[in-house]
């Protein structure tokens, strides 16, 4: 996967600084550095080689706009989250570009002389910022720009079809092939946090409504592992047997991620040798199978005192309390003892595995 990554990394960085240079004088939205994220990036994968290399493409408003982030309930994982484009006063003198009227205040110049908020025109439904508007942009972007691209010798490019992201498959001359998924990410405030444009595949979600993401979040304390992490260290291949192997069970292959932070974030990074290997599994199912008793699985951001200093979270999610990511097992008894059942099924093919040596 790490040559994979750097293949997509150059690629994306490539992409972008075509896109930067053709938009520079431009309403549209201001394109930023992507970040990978997602299990390709945290040295993982429950698909193996056929990893989807995803990044995040954080967005900026051009000159004389503004994001304001309409949040819903906090603490809801399916909240209805809005970015509202605002019109900024550029009218003095630290703000204004040469020669370029104040749409907020001088909107007949602006109109007398053929000038628009083209954000606002074409990438907004009403004044909220639109993600599917957004996606079929950046994906007629890619399309136009791929001649130019130096890998365009040594890939063809397919833009799959998507209504809140771009992805594209790329494919060698002997027919190996990388997926790549760019979604499109507002920041909240000076945070890892991001509303992003990508949204949960089984739900109807509004093109304005945009969803909260910790993937920012998320890489950054997996690359903090990384560099703590002794040599040899095999946390990253437990998880990956959980997600691969065992999600067969019902269990997500988030559920585990979530498990696996919980107890990185408590068990010294020395312990997960492969001495250990087998031990660490029965931990890592241990710790899940009290969290299905309780009907109780925190989300790892929200309310954790032991959260690393470096990743940088909103004010109000260190005091909030966790959501609940096994909200739905209260809610459904049925559903609860299927899991719990499962997951001790699991536990006792892991015990007789360990029985003969493995």
């Amino acid at each position: 996967m790490a040559y994979g990554r750097q293949v997509v990394e150059e690629l994306v960085g490539d992409l972008l600084a075509v896109f930067q240079e053709r938009l520079s004088t431009s309403f549209f939205p201001v394109l930023q550095p992507a970040i990978g994220v997602g299990s390709a990036f945290e040295g993982w994968s429950p698909c193996g080689h056929d990893a989807v290399y995803r990044l995040l493409v954080p967005l900026k408003p051009p000159h004389g706009h503004a994001f304001r982030l309409e949040l819903g309930t906090a603490g809801q994982m399916l909240a209805k989250n809005c970015v509202r484009v605002e019109l900024e006063c550029t009218c003095t003198r630290d703000q204004r570009v040469e020669d370029m009227p104040c749409f907020l205040h001088h909107p007949e110049e602006a109109l007398q002389r053929n000038l628009e908020s083209t954000l606002l025109s074409t990438f907004c439904t009403g004044f909220y910022l639109d993600a599917q508007k957004i996606a079929r942009w950046f994906q007629n972007l890619v399309i136009s720009a791929w001649g130019e691209m130096p890998q365009s010798r040594h890939y063809s490019m397919e833009v799959l079809p998507s209504s809140r992201s771009c992805k594209l498959r790329l494919t060698n001359a002997s027919g190996r092939s990388l997926l790549v998924e760019m979604v499109f990410g507002v920041q909240r405030g000076d945070s890892d946090i991001f509303l992003s444009s990508q949204a949960a595949e089984d739900t109807f979600t509004p093109s304005t409504t945009w969803a909260e993401t910790y993937a920012v979040a998320e890489v950054k304390f997996f690359r903090r592992m990384a560099r703590q992490a002794p040599r040899d260290t095999l946390y990253l291949n437990c998880l990956q047997l959980c997600a691969s192997i065992l999600v067969s069970a019902g269990f997500s292959s988030y559920t585990w991620k979530t498990d696996v932070m919980h107890l990185l974030n408590t068990l010294p990074l020395s312990s997960w040798n492969r001495w250990d290997f087998m031990i660490r599994l029965q931990d890592i199912m241990g710790y899940l199978h009290g969290c299905l008793e309780e009907k109780r699985l925190g989300h790892f951001f929200f309310g954790n005192e032991n959260m690393p200093e470096d990743i940088i979270l909103p004010a109000a999610f260190r005091a909030a309390e966790p959501i609940n990511l096994f909200q739905c097992l209260v809610q459904d008894p049925a559903a609860h003892a299927k899991a719990l059942r499962e997951l001790e099924e699991l536990q006792d093919r892991l015990t007789r595995l360990q029985g003969f040596g493995v």
